[in-house]
């Protein structure tokens, strides 16, 4: 179902999820003229288990666009909101909002430092230990970069990992992550050099990432997001093409990320459905979120039993 049928504003994208409350989401994504145009805003909508919310503004910037937003609850009930804002990522400023009652309501926007824009498109981990992991990069001229940022003061402030971009290529974004079997996190990045998405180890918690390595996963130049089930498995959603951002897929991983096997196509004709956003629900459903066309925002739910051997 999509989030909206129609809205205020002609086009939206980079949505993001949170289970704010049990069996209930709340949704988020920029939309406005166009991506980067002055009216460009957060928006946000609420799931009831039924129906959508309309949408309602939840980050702005007086004459700037907004951009990707994320959604993240902590273990301690803390509901964080980032996002970007500024001409376009090379100037971004990062912004932050939170929520101790579940979103009802919000604290005032407060800028991050320069340089620091928070989980930069998907959402962020926790670790047993408390302490949060959240995939963040910089675009310049010429070079992207991927690193991931690390708080164990429940998102208070944050230390950065090492870059770890493939060896002497570069453009490397938007780190997705999860914890392996053996304890490692493993980061997913999509890439535009080379166009596969990019994968990097740490064995230390987060603080340092091995080298990125292509995977045989192809990738558009386009936003990926991962989630590591209960259950063991890893679900990737992706654009499985080096060209185009359709078909939007779902892959499964029993083995950590090392291997893959496409089990659903969510849409195979012509167009845009990118940028999405997956989480797990608390009855262990994939609640999932993308961009429908740059005009919609598109919600599915799947059971990912379904896909177990």
């Amino acid at each position: 179902m999509f989030i909206f049928e129609k809205a205020p504003f002609p086009s939206c994208h980079a949505s993001t999820l949170v289970e704010h409350e049990p069996r209930k989401l709340l949704a988020a994504w920029f939309g406005g003229k166009a991506e980067g145009a002055a009216d460009v805003q957060i928006w946000s909508s609420t799931f009831n288990g039924k129906a959508w919310s309309e949408p309602a503004v939840l980050g702005t910037e007086p004459a700037q666009p907004c951009w990707n937003p994320v959604f993240f609850k902590t273990a301690k009930g803390t509901l964080y909101l980032w996002y970007k804002a500024g001409p376009k990522p090379e100037t971004w400023t990062g912004f932050v909002r939170t929520s101790a009652d579940n979103g009802k309501t919000w604290s005032r926007a407060e800028m991050m430092p320069a340089g620091f824009l928070g989980p930069v498109r998907a959402k962020p981990i926790q670790l047993i230990n408390g302490t949060i992991l959240a995939g963040t990069s910089l675009e310049s001229y010429r070079n992207w970069t991927p690193y991931v940022d690390r708080s164990t003061d429940d998102g208070k402030t944050w230390k950065r990992s090492n870059a770890f971009n493939v060896p002497e290529k570069f453009g490397q974004i938007q780190p997705t992550v999860f914890v392996a079997k053996d304890g490692k996190i493993v980061a997913l990045m999509r890439s535009r050099n080379p166009r596969f998405i990019c994968r990097s180890v740490s064995s230390d918690g987060g603080e340092t990432f091995t080298p990125a390595e292509e995977t045989a996963l192809p990738n558009p130049s386009a936003g990926i997001d991962v989630v590591k089930t209960r259950e063991g498995d890893v679900f990737l959603i992706h654009n499985p093409t080096q060209l185009l951002r359709s078909p939007i897929s779902l892959a499964r991983s029993i083995d950590d990320g090392k291997t893959w096997k496409k089990v659903e196509d969510l849409e195979i004709e012509v167009g845009e459905f990118s940028y999405p956003a997956m989480i797990q629900s608390v009855v262990g459903t994939l609640e999932i979120t993308y961009t429908w066309n740059r005009t919609h925002i598109k919600y599915v739910s799947l059971d990912p039993k379904k896909y177990r051997d």
